[in-house]
């Protein structure tokens, strides 16, 4: 091929690349949710699209695809124009952990989607009714080594981070926890408030209203640094009780087909929406911690969260629920 023919060619194909480009940003852009509206997801969605929109002078509209532990909004995602038009907004359960637990999951990630960047931060913090007598974690281990039965802890789900969460703190202390799995956080927290269970690991945006409000209390912090919200509150680490340490991060990811140059102009893009004063405020509120990255910082903590969960479940033998 001689030079003249390589540069046409080339030319051809930047031209169509930039045609594609300008024909989707026509339309809006789609953020999909993988859970249900009103949740902590998908308010971190739609803290995004405003600042998003203007940022991209493009529509942005959060579309909720809730259902399959997250293989809904995969599919919703797959099957759309590999363009950079639909992203695929996740927390890390059904990017890093559903590999592990259904082994006929209908989507890889690895395979099937690429990292465009990591949206926010957000560790999990262990909760109790306000009438434990604990005030930290250490005192809430100690008490609990005084007992004969197992102490009931709830999580949102079998599988999921807070339910990872409490098996670190039970390999950790050698504490007897009996898990007791709720189709949610809502009805976790709702029978934590009753005292049908003692304690649960949560998102700090889905229990700082009711830590705020006196109604549930902040024992430790599932990370390697205090929070920012919760500054009183000891990590678990501080607590001598070690590798307690989790990190449900958000992340937006795109199908894996979508072209390399659509990728790294939408990562600015995000980047740029995120460092948003307003958008940043109202993240850090609700609890989690704004945070962007690079596509291949993402991947690096992709595979990294894979392989760490992918052990615990395995050395457990947990499987999802049919």
């Amino acid at each position: 091929m001689s030079l003249r023919v390589l540069c046409l060619c080339t030319a051809a194909l930047v031209i169509s690349a930039n045609a594609a480009m300008a024909q989707s940003s026509a339309r809006p852009l789609r953020i999909v949710v993988a859970f249900a509206a009103g949740g902590p997801v998908d308010a971190m969605a739609r803290s995004l699209a405003e600042p998003l929109a203007k940022v991209l002078g493009r529509v942005v509209l959060v579309e909720n695809k809730p259902g399959a532990s997250g293989a809904i909004g995969a599919a919703e995602v797959l099957k759309a124009e590999p363009d950079g038009g639909t992203l695929w907004l996740t927390s890390v359960g059904a990017a890093a952990i559903n590999q592990s637990l259904y082994p006929n999951l209908s989507y890889h990630m690895q395979r099937d989607f690429t990292p465009l960047s990591l949206v926010a931060n957000n560790v999990e913090v262990f909760v109790v009714n306000v009438k434990n007598p604990a005030n930290d974690a250490a005192q809430f281990i100690a008490n609990g080594k005084l007992r004969k039965e197992p102490i009931p802890i709830a999580s949102s789900g079998k599988g999921s981070i807070p339910h990872l969460a409490l098996l670190q703190l039970e390999q950790a202390t050698g504490l007897e926890l009996l898990h007791v799995p709720y189709n949610g956080m809502a009805p976790a927290l709702t029978n934590l408030l009753g005292g049908q269970v003692a304690g649960t690991f949560a998102d700090i945006p889905a229990v700082i209203g009711q830590i705020k409000g006196g109604r549930l209390k902040a024992l430790g912090i599932a990370a390697a640094h205090r929070h920012a919200v919760l500054p009183e509150v000891k990590t678990f680490e501080e607590q001598g009780i070690r590798a307690v340490d989790t990190n449900n991060w958000y992340a937006l990811f795109v199908a894996s087909k979508t072209p390399a140059e659509v990728i790294r102009s939408l990562n600015k893009s995000v980047q740029q929406a995120i460092a948003d004063p307003l958008a940043n405020a109202t993240i850090t509120q609700s609890g989690a911690e704004p945070k962007s990255s690079s596509p291949e910082e993402l991947a690096a903590m992709l595979k990294a969260d894979i392989d760490k969960w992918a052990q615990l479940i395995k050395a457990r033998n947990i499987t999802g629920d049919e």
